[in-house]
């Protein structure tokens, strides 16, 4: 027997915390200033740092310098935040662009409206710069990345629920969502006690399943060379052509699909790719996770763990891991660590 179970959604006042308010109702009354604090935003935040932290645990791991990560973050954040957004805003021009609009709103990311596949491309460029910027390799970043992407995604759907945005169709599944009237995404004429599909929670489960897959599989295989970032874009597009699918907010389509399902299709040809392309390029192990000639050192000399080459930068010739001492020798394919 089905029990009858909705998913409530939080409370407009939950979507927004005013800090200045709070302070001076503690007895902080010299804090004048009013600091609205949105719960959107902090599940982004949340959501960068655990990329940050994941990211930078996985990248030291193979040898890089500790919180190298974050020098790199400082270029992939701001990208993605921005190419995110102009995505976004792209895509769906009714909600900006009409006769009396305050184009300002079209910066307004806390209101929510975030795309990931804009957030991809930006970010991808910041990670591109930073990467030139430390010396560290573009694919080895990549790959270290790619579980923490989809943590990531699973904090920002998370903030979705509390804008109350994003739902799917109207369902009768016993953990269907509760939305609060009115809300434009709702069609015309449905009951007020209609529930819908909670995309959020769809791809929150999605995207942490995708982040276990991910850790799981590197640790079993050598997966290196961008091929857990293909596996990240084959898996995120995957579920996120579905979900998308079921979506009622509105969506600029393309040939009658949303163009969100295009992104999601284009993900898992760019995955297959990447996968491909690099399994027929690299054939040996990465040398290391940084380019020829910016390889970093302790300053007690080189860590006894960083793996090096005798060969060409294509990772086909027999990795090498300095000694304490300064001297090389040769080392079996699982040192490298994915």
């Amino acid at each position: 027997m089905i029990v009858p179970v909705s998913i409530p959604s939080p409370p407009p006042e939950w979507q927004v915390f005013n800090l200045g308010q709070w302070l001076r109702d503690i007895g902080l009354t010299w804090f004048g200033f009013d600091v609205n604090i949105y719960a959107y935003a902090l599940c982004i935040l949340a959501g960068i740092v655990v990329a940050v932290l994941l990211t930078n645990h996985r990248l030291t791991a193979r040898g890089a310098e500790p919180w190298i990560t974050l020098d790199i973050a400082l270029f992939a954040v701001p990208f993605g935040i921005i190419g995110g957004r102009v995505y976004h805003v792209l895509t769906h021009p009714d909600d900006y662009f009409f006769e009396g609009a305050d184009l300002l709103k079209t910066l307004y990311i806390w209101e929510g409206g975030m795309a990931i596949f804009g957030a991809l491309i930006g970010g991808a460029l910041g990670v591109w710069i930073g990467c030139r910027v430390t010396g560290i390799r573009f694919w080895s970043f990549a790959d270290a990345l790619a579980p923490g992407l989809l943590l990531a995604q699973a904090f920002g759907r998370l903030g979705n629920w509390f804008n109350q945005e994003l739902f799917g169709l109207p369902t009768d599944l016993p953990w269907g969502l509760e939305i609060d009237r009115p809300n434009d995404a709702i069609p015309v004429g449905l009951p007020e006690d209609t529930l819908f599909h909670p995309t959020f929670l769809y791809e929150i489960v999605w995207n942490v399943t995708g982040a276990i897959v991910i850790l799981l599989l590197a640790r079993r295989v050598v997966l290196q060379w961008g091929k857990q970032l293909g596996i990240y874009l084959i898996w995120y597009g995957t579920g996120r052509s579905v979900f998308e699918s079921i979506r009622l907010d509105p969506s600029e389509l393309f040939l009658g699909i949303r163009v969100n399902v295009w992104g999601a299709w284009a993900a898992v040809v760019i995955g297959l790719v990447i996968i491909i392309i690099q399994s027929r390029r690299h054939t040996g192990l990465e040398p290391s996770v940084y380019t020829p000639g910016r390889e970093w050192s302790p300053e007690a000399g080189v860590d006894s763990e960083d793996v090096y080459t005798d060969s060409d930068d294509e990772g086909n010739g027999a990795p090498v891991a300095a000694g304490p001492s300064g001297t090389t020798n040769a080392t079996s394919g699982s040192a490298a660590k994915p």
